[in-house]
């Protein structure tokens, strides 16, 4: 589309994002393709969604199979796709009482899961004031009025104010804060393993395990957010799992990879909160479908048979290590920091935007995740020769916006 064309695109759509200025009409692997056909080495995978990379043969094959076969039949009826990946999922847990509620997005899988806790605590017979939840400052969460409130960035939820109320935020990574907000009436704990969106921020490791201690020490569930962790972006399947056994929580959610960009979210609960939830009590109408759920089961046998969940603790060191030797030939950048291939680049000034937009001139997309932080979270099966490109091609932007 040209310049004029995307000014028209814009006339007609809903001015919720600030679009970089290309238009991608196919990809393939780790590059996304314009109209001209050029290539753009892809360090965003549609924030963390295509894990897998643009038109996997397996999950094309497995939509296009189960498409043929089956694409809707509501909740009100079992499929075989739902099932097997509920076990599936499951099954990678550990979690032998675990049980899913599937939905069409992360903001929807933490919806369930803020609802979840409450039924659960209220059906305990709980004592004392509504349920509390408490989150982190800087934290995501969605954008629907709920996940919004529970979401530690008050610039995005000031404006639809009044937000519902029941939430708690200490900092993010202060055990102390953490602790210091629990009580009788907090009922869940929600944290994210590493805030992604919130400039991929990467907490001590005796955090999460604390967190742990402090929920069963109150009576409370800990929920963890691995919308943008999950499924091996950290270099482990689920980001909890860096903390070995100290940290597994009650409740986790899931979206993102699930699909590799087709539209799935999951809620998955283990002991007293996987049966929490009676029939009535949260629905969708779509949510699990046969279609979306056989991509997930192929997007998971993939990342298990091609061992990409320890590929991208390699190769997320290795691009790391590249972003930080930057450092010394770009006054720029002041940082890097990240945990397997979710890697951020702080800058010393707020020109983030300029530097992801000089990467684009270049053929690199990366993503202004905040006024002063560059995001990088590619696909999983990146390689250590495409890291090298996507780090000298930032550095070519950063001289460029350093002019």
């Amino acid at each position: 589309m040209s310049a004029v064309q995307q000014a028209a695109a814009d006339a007609v759509v809903m001015p919720t994002y600030r679009r970089y200025p290309v238009t991608f009409v196919r990809g393939k692997g780790i590059y996304l393709y314009d109209e001209a056909g050029r290539p753009y080495l892809d360090f965003v995978a549609g924030v963390a969604v295509t894990a897998l990379g643009h038109a996997h043969p397996a999950v094309t094959e497995a939509v296009a199979r189960q498409a043929g076969r089956l694409t809707h039949t509501s909740n009100l009826y079992y499929t075989e796709p739902m099932a097997e990946l509920a076990a599936r999922l499951c099954g990678l847990l550990g979690w032998a009482d675990g049980r899913v509620f599937f939905a069409n997005s992360g903001a929807e899988a933490n919806e369930c899961a803020l609802k979840l806790v409450r039924r659960w605590w209220r059906d305990a017979g709980r004592p004392g004031d509504p349920p509390l939840t408490v989150a982190a400052w800087g934290s995501f969460h969605g954008r629907t009025l709920q996940t919004l409130a529970a979401t530690g960035q008050p610039a995005k939820w000031e404006a639809f104010a009044p937000v519902p109320p029941g939430f708690i935020h200490v900092p993010y990574g202060d055990s102390a804060a953490l602790e210091a907000a629990m009580g009788p009436s907090v009922s869940g704990v929600l944290l994210e393993p590493v805030q992604g969106e919130g400039g991929v921020v990467v907490p001590s490791d005796g955090y999460l395990p604390a967190a742990r201690v402090a929920c069963d020490a109150h009576g409370a569930a800990l929920v963890l957010d691995e919308v943008q962790t999950g499924l091996g972006r950290t270099g482990a399947w689920f980001g909890f799992q860096h903390s070995g056994g100290a940290a597994v929580p009650d409740v986790i959610t899931l979206a993102k990879a699930l699909g590799n960009g087709l539209p799935i979210g999951a809620c998955v609960a283990r002991g007293e909160l996987a049966t929490a939830f009676h029939p009535g009590d949260h629905a969708t109408t779509v949510g699990g479908g046969p279609v979306v759920c056989a991509a997930a089961l192929a997007v998971l046998e993939v990342i298990e048979r091609d061992g990409l969940v320890g590929r991208a603790q390699r190769v997320g060191a290795h691009l790391q290590a590249g972003l930080e030797g930057l450092m010394a030939s770009h006054p720029a950048v002041t940082g890097v920091r990240g945990k397997g291939l979710l890697v951020a680049v702080q800058l010393g000034a707020d020109c983030a935007r300029d530097v992801a937009l000089a990467a684009l001139a270049d053929g690199l997309l990366v993503n202004d995740v905040a006024p002063s932080v560059i995001r990088l979270c590619p696909p999983l099966l990146m390689g250590e020769a495409e890291c090298d490109e996507a780090v000298a091609t930032l550095g070519k932007a950063l001289t460029k916006v350093e002019a």
